[in-house]
């Protein structure tokens, strides 16, 4: 006796391994693009201490970096002045660019799952406009800290971190923490930072303070120091591997809530865990190296086009490519007027603002054919 039901099981055999099949293309394919812009990375760190006002050779440039980590080679052959501009000037500036590039990609990947909103970034939470404030009060107002490095990082922190306290405050004031609340009280405190910031410099007598708050809000690398690394490096290496372990969590939030609690995933409390990471990590890198705009908007979209949207592969792809991208823009902006230098966001918003013009239009193409 035959039956017409025969091939569905055959049929039904064959899903999942259609489903393996391209489960393990877009894992190669991942792996590809994470290869790749590794190497790219590399080479592009390498060529970033190599270009500037007074170039050094390539060659010369991976001697020393040899010689200062690995004692390699023991005999220096390169001059001293050599020395100091790519070892003690140039490769922490670099490195700095590096991890905060890579720190606001991670980041805005994040938030534009937590809030599920496509023109999210890492600025949304109001640590940038806190850390405004940190930093234009030490350099109106205190000689000593807005004269030391430490002082003003420590400022931009402190600032930041507050900002990020009330926006959380005021987003949980009255009920549960949604994505639409802590969008509003994100934007609301900005607003009234930025204010405060104004404020300030209208009110300082300190014509060289305000143009130093100025530069300082338009994104700048120039305060990058082989003693101020530590603090961004912790902090986008811990953000990273947070954020990775909570990928599958964050890929389930980003379709829904409802979706999300069905799969067992507690809304409330992961936006919470993940909004205090990803202030602290914005707070420390910005800290360092200013307001800088576009990365953390710009990045995770290239990102999602290359590998997808599941987290786990877009996290590690958007932070190498936020790291390459802000260690060319800090080139440009510190080769292409030299000896003066262009502020970092300068550059950022005039590479970012044409792709967010696409971006709308795209949206507006999508929404025209719904």
């Amino acid at each position: 006796m035959t039956t017409t039901s025969a091939p569905a099981p055959a049929a039904t055999a064959l899903q999942p391994a259609a489903d393996d099949l391209g489960r393990t293309r877009r894992a190669r394919r991942a792996l590809t693009w994470i290869a790749v812009l590794s190497a790219v990375l590399v080479t592009s760190a390498a060529l970033a201490v190599s270009l500037g006002p007074v170039p050094v050779p390539l060659a010369t440039v991976w001697k020393v970096i040899g010689h200062h980590t690995v004692g390699w080679p023991q005999r220096v052959s390169w001059t001293t002045a050599e020395d100091s501009i790519a070892w003690t000037v140039r490769a922490p500036r670099v490195l700095t660019a590096v991890f905060v590039g890579a720190g606001l990609a991670v980041c805005g990947v994040a938030l534009q799952a937590l809030v599920r909103n496509a023109l999210a970034e890492p600025y949304l939470t109001g640590v940038s406009s806190g850390a405004s404030t940190g930093a234009a009060a030490a350099l109106l107002f205190s000689a000593s800290l807005g004269s030391s490095a430490w002082g003003l990082s420590g400022s931009a922190f402190v600032g930041g971190v507050a900002a990020t306290a009330l926006v959380f405050a005021i987003a949980r004031v009255g009920g549960r923490l949604t994505s639409m609340r802590l969008v509003l009280a994100g934007v609301t405190v900005s607003y009234a930072l930025s204010a405060v910031t104004s404020f300030l410099i209208f009110a300082s007598d300190s014509v060289n303070g305000a143009r130093g708050v100025l530069f300082w809000l338009l994104g700048s690398l120039t305060q990058a120091r082989w003693s101020s690394l530590p603090v961004p490096v912790a902090a986008v290496c811990l953000t990273f591997v947070a954020l990775s372990y909570w990928a599958r969590r964050l890929d389930a939030l980003s379709i829904g809530d409802e979706t999300a609690l069905t799969l067992g995933v507690r809304p409330t409390r992961l936006r919470a865990q993940v909004f205090v990471v990803v202030a602290v990590c914005v707070g420390a890198v910005v800290a360092v190296a200013g307001p800088i705009g576009f990365v953390g908007l710009v990045v995770p979209h290239v990102a999602r086009r290359a590998v997808g949207g599941e987290h786990r592969r877009v996290l590690p792809v958007a932070a190498l490519l936020g790291a390459g991208f802000l260690v060319w823009a800090d080139v440009a902006a510190r080769t292409v007027f030299a000896p003066r230098e262009i502020p970092l966001g300068v550059v950022t918003a005039l590479v970012g603002a044409p792709f967010l013009l696409v971006l709308v239009r795209r949206f507006h193409g999508a929404a025209d054919i719904g």
